[in-house]
């Protein structure tokens, strides 16, 4: 078993590195610079959706938030307005987390400390004043790169709890020939939406996940990762190697170096063209919706290339 993950996050701490009032964290390490190099890897006008569908059928383990609630509140009937006109209108109702979202630097913490030394306590029910995710200008947008382990293993999907660090890491960009950057936002897949949606709502399927190893955030901050996103519902994989604490990974990620996680993506399409043109590297674009003192946002990423 690895370091604990207090020693682990006091390890590789930034608080501090970009600035005392700094509340996006490693989403500094995506430069002006970076964006426009990856804007150039654009070159074939190919748009894949990375999102999952918003409806009563979004996977949240352990009933942990409510699926979203559509409801119509206009759907043209009894309307009667002059020269025929009629229109829909509707209400969305809803988790800020239930679907493909990003985390916000305020999402989890301990010892009353968020990133950067802010204190918790300035989390009320009225929001959140210090790293919420409205405080992520700009969203995410820069150099995306895609760590496929199923394929890399020959596997429709990991199995639940299966640890991906830094050894499997660094097998996966050797064998795609990936370079890695500053900047760069990994996504990584697990397999495990696809296996949601060939098997549905399984004991198995809801009660834990393959994901990254506590150990892997080492690799993440040595290689200046600037965010990091799955295809499962918490990154991390469940059960944990370590169960002294809850979400060890996230603790770490997001309280102690300040990286956002994205969650519940959808990188089969994706995956496949990569794996069939032998780019990994992309174009995205994944912005937040601004709310004021939120801990997450749903998201609707954009892979170009």
């Amino acid at each position: 078993m690895g370091r604990g993950f207090r020693d682990l996050g006091a390890q590789l701490s930034n608080w501090g590195r970009f600035g005392p009032d700094d509340e996006r964290g490693t989403l500094n390490h995506i430069t002006a610079e970076a964006i426009a190099a990856a804007a150039a890897s654009v070159r074939d006008g190919k748009v894949f959706e990375l999102a999952i569908p918003i409806d009563s059928t979004t996977p949240q383990p352990g009933n942990l938030r409510a699926a979203p609630v559509h409801l119509m509140s206009e759907t043209g009937e009894g309307q009667d307005f002059r020269g025929g006109f009629r229109y829909a209108d509707d209400y969305v109702f809803m988790a800020l987390q239930a679907a493909t979202q990003w985390d916000a630097l305020c999402h989890v913490w301990y010892d009353e400390r968020l990133y950067n030394g802010f204190e918790a306590a300035e989390t009320s029910v009225r929001g959140a004043r210090r790293c919420s995710i409205d405080k992520l200008t700009g969203g995410v947008v820069g150099r995306g790169v895609l760590l496929d382990a199923p394929r890399h293993l020959g596997l429709a999907w990991l199995e639940r709890g299966q640890q991906i660090g830094p050894a499997e890491l660094d097998a996966m960009v050797a064998a795609q020939d990936v370079e890695l950057v500053a900047g760069d936002v990994l996504l990584l897949r697990t397999g495990w939406w696809l296996r949601y949606c060939t098997e549905g709502a399984t004991k198995e399927v809801m009660s834990g996940e393959p994901g990254l190893s506590l150990e892997a955030a080492t690799w993440l901050a040595e290689h200046r990762i600037a965010a990091v996103a799955a295809d499962n519902y918490a990154v991390e994989a469940i059960p944990p190697e370590d169960r002294s604490a809850v979400l060890a990974l996230h603790l770490v990620l997001i309280r102690d170096l300040g990286m956002t996680l994205g969650e519940m993506f959808d990188l089969e399409e994706l995956a496949a063209d990569c794996a069939a043109d032998g780019r990994w590297s992309f174009l995205l674009c994944a912005a937040r919706l601004p709310f004021s003192g939120a801990a997450g946002s749903p998201t609707a990423p954009l892979a170009l290339k």
